[in-house]
């Protein structure tokens, strides 16, 4: 298994979920002045921005699988992906 991260990742999401998630395992809560890594969430334009790229990313993923189709092996009569 790989341990690289998820290319389309969206970091502000991420970061809201895990702070979210760490606040219901009991950690404390962060106060005072700064803000931490999940308030980018609450920015709406960069909410919007990271959807475009997520969404983009969906539309070259489904372009690549519906252009890959499956073809006959000539050799034994099995399909083989196309590519390999």
């Amino acid at each position: 298994m790989s341990k690289t991260d998820y290319r389309w990742a969206r970091p502000a999401l991420v970061a809201n979920k895990r702070r979210a998630m760490e606040l219901r395992s009991g950690q404390p809560q962060q106060k005072g002045n700064r803000r931490g890594l999940s308030h980018a969430y609450n920015i709406k334009a960069l909410r919007d921005l990271e959807m475009d790229v997520a969404r983009h990313a969906e539309q070259a993923y489904e372009q690549f699988v519906a252009e890959r189709q499956t073809r006959p092996n000539s050799s034994r009569g099995r399909l083989k992906p196309a590519g390999l």
